[in-house]
């Protein structure tokens, strides 16, 4: 796959913590001149679309965790999309899929699919979830008519008793099998810990149609020119 085809698959990505209007800038600046899409925190939408109006833009709702308000998660995405969002990744509510409840997982991404005139993405934090889980939540994501399912935010992490206590962490983020279960029941972005060429067209195989990551530049330059 030569760079011209894995650009457009690629969200280039910033939504850490500290990430400021001039990292925003950043990330636009090499989307556009490299043909990528940009993810970038909600906040900053508005002056994204200002500054480079001819870049694809995603945002998330509900972000890190899942846990705001359904109400709140809808207005954060009509919000979003007034102010210029192309696309919308929504996390899922673990807590509520957890315990069996469904119905109100898929009620409340179906309630902010049918805000917005615009594609939503449904984040599963597959590292926080069993199998059967995250079947659970494709389904959630597929009756509520979202348009893809991704797999992480890039902000969980699992770690082991022994990792713990030694003040250790392992992200995890996007696997092949995760994407592999996925895609039975809508398109996915992986997303999480991709920074290679290798390892995003090892995703795309999988059956990925995007790829979520810090590191688009880096992806492209492994890429066939």
């Amino acid at each position: 796959m030569d760079r011209s085809e894995l650009a457009p698959l690629i969200d280039h990505t910033v939504l850490g913590p500290e990430t400021t209007p001039a990292d925003v800038r950043a990330v636009l600046d090499d989307a556009r001149e490299h043909g990528m899409n940009a993810c970038i925190p909600p906040y900053a939408v508005e002056l994204a679309a200002e500054y480079a109006p001819n870049v694809s833009l995603a945002t998330v709702v509900g972000f890190p965790h899942g846990q705001h308000a359904p109400d709140v998660k809808r207005r954060e995405g009509v919000t979003a999309w007034q102010d210029g969002a192309d696309e919308l990744d929504v996390v899922v509510n673990i807590g509520r899929l957890r315990a069996g409840d469904d119905e109100a997982v898929e009620a409340e991404l179906a309630e902010l699919v049918a805000a917005v005139p615009i594609p939503v993405k449904v984040i599963l934090e597959t590292a926080l979830l069993s199998d059967a889980e995250k079947r659970r939540a494709c389904e959630a994501a597929r009756a509520a008519d979202a348009a893809m399912v991704k797999t992480s935010t890039g902000f969980a992490s699992v770690a082991s008793e022994k990792q713990r206590a030694n003040g250790e962490a392992v992200s995890a983020g996007a696997t092949i099998d995760d994407v592999e279960l996925m895609s039975e029941f809508l398109p996915v972005k992986a997303s999480g810990g991709i920074g290679s060429y290798d390892e995003a067209v090892a995703m795309l195989e999988a059956g990925a149609e995007r790829i979520g990551a810090s590191s688009g530049v880096e992806i492209l330059e492994g890429a066939l020119e």
